[in-house]
This record gives structure tokens, C-alpha cells and sequence, in this order.
């Protein structure tokens, strides 16, 4: 009975320690930034920062979790300025139709313009939040990849359900579509036919077809991010930060 005891006690001590290691393993992956200001330094973590200039990171597939953090970021920053531009830059795989909907929406419904930029991949879901930033203001890096698809899904249960389910879908499809169409002029014939298979393209491909509006083979003369000659900052790992 003691060693069956003293088994469990260990292998709970070994997950716990397993799960210690991975906590700060994810947790080392963030940087921090060191500003240096009148009143000394003053540290961020690397996404905070970046929000402070009015850029938000839409990074990785698209959850209800990161859709609450995305659009509690375009909240935010509306109620700091509703003139200045918002710069999303968008590496995704796409996921959830709703989540990525509540973005969208979010996007639409505040005031400031939207710049988005797509830096590796927009996929599905993420390939529409690309197409609806500002007109003039949706960019893509050379070697990033676009893609667009008809939604997917699975079902099961009796006829009946499966049946309101693939209704459901049907609709969702001509929502994107008619969204697809708003945002890059297209017919929407054209918009039909594409979407029907995965439809990869290239950021070339992607601002003929109305999704982006420039491919930036170089950086842009005027650089969006603000910076200040009183302010110097620095970026360090989390790790080397834990040691000063």
C-alpha cells in the first residue's frame, strides 16, 4: 500500500514539475521590452508594447480566446484615438467562423482605420480579416501566402439535426461570400467559383484578386510605429530579465 502510495505522490510530483518546466518555457518565449524614461525603467512585455503603438498581433489559429483579446484590443484602442490608424498584423490558419466574425464585426464597427498586414499566412478565416482593412491600408511581405475556402464542418446526430446544421453552413458560405465581394469588388460569380476549393495565392495573385492592395518589397519611406528621441528601449529575454 506504501509503494502504491509513494507512486502516486511521485508521479504527481513529476507532472507538476513537468508542468512548472513548460510554464516557463511558454513564459521565456515572450520578450520584454526596458524603456527608459524620467522616472527610470519601465518594463513590458513585447505585445503590450506594441499595443502602446497601436499595433495589434493577430497570431495563430483564430479561438473564441484570441478573438476576445483582439477585439478588446480594438476596443481600447478606440477609446484612446478615434483618428489614428490600427496596424493588425495577421499570421494565421484561420479556425472558427464566429470568433473570426466577431472580429470582423469589431473591426467594421469602430472608428479608427484599420491597416492590416500579412506577414507568413492568411488563411480561411484570417484571409478575410486581411481583406477588410482599410481600402489603401491592407498589405502583405513578399513571401507570405493567402488562402480562401468555403467553410467546413462536421455533424452528427439524428436527420433532423444534421439537417439545421447544413442549413446553417449554407448560409454561413453566402455570408462570406457577399463579404468577399464587399471587400475586394469582385462578382459574385467569381467569388463563388474561387471559394468552392482551397485557393492558395501568391501576395501578387492576392492584390489582383482585391484582397490586399500592395505587396511591400521594401520598408514604406514613413514607418508607422512613433518614436520618440527622449525614449531609447531595448529588448531582452524574459530569462535574462528574471536574472537583473
Amino acid at each position: 500500500m506504501f509503494a502504491i502510495r509513494n507512486s502516486r505522490l511521485i508521479s504527481n510530483w513529476l507532472k507538476a514539475e513537468l508542468n512548472t518546466v513548460f510554464l516557463c518555457r511558454s513564459v521565456h518565449l515572450v520578450p520584454v521590452v526596458i524603456e527608459q524614461t524620467g522616472r527610470g525603467e519601465r518594463a513590458y512585455d513585447i505585445y503590450s508594447r506594441l499595443l502602446k503603438e497601436r499595433i495589434i498581433c493577430l497570431m495563430g489559429p483564430i479561438n473564441d480566446t484570441l478573438s476576445s483579446v483582439v477585439i478588446a484590443q480594438l476596443l481600447f484602442l478606440q477609446s484612446e484615438s478615434t483618428n489614428r490608424p490600427i496596424h493588425m498584423y495577421i499570421n494565421s490558419p484561420g479556425g472558427s467562423v464566429t470568433a473570426g466574425l466577431g472580429i470582423y464585426d469589431t473591426m467594421q464597427y469602430i472608428l479608427p482605420p484599420i491597416s492590416t498586414w500579412c506577414v507568413g499566412q492568411a488563411c480561411s478565416m484570417a484571409s478575410l480579416l486581411l481583406a477588410a482593412g482599410a481600402k489603401g491600408m491592407r498589405y502583405s511581405l513578399p513571401n507570405s501566402r493567402i488562402m480562401i475556402h468555403q467553410p467546413s464542418g462536421g455533424v452528427q446526430g439524428q436527420a433532423t439535426d444534421i439537417k439545421i446544421q447544413a442549413e446553417e453552413i449554407l448560409k454561413i458560405k453566402k455570408l462570406l461570400n457577399n463579404l468577399f465581394v464587399k471587400h475586394t469588388g469582385l462578382a459574385l460569380e467569381r467569388i463563388e467559383e474561387s471559394i468552392e476549393r482551397d485557393k492558395f495565392m501568391s501576395p501578387t495573385e492576392a492584390q489582383e484578386f482585391g484582397i490586399v492592395d500592395k505587396v511591400l518589397t521594401s520598408p514604406p519611406k514613413t514607418f508607422h510605429l512613433e518614436t520618440s528621441k527622449t525614449k531609447k528601449t531595448s529588448i531582452t529575454q524574459v530569462a535574462n530579465a528574471s536574472k537583473a
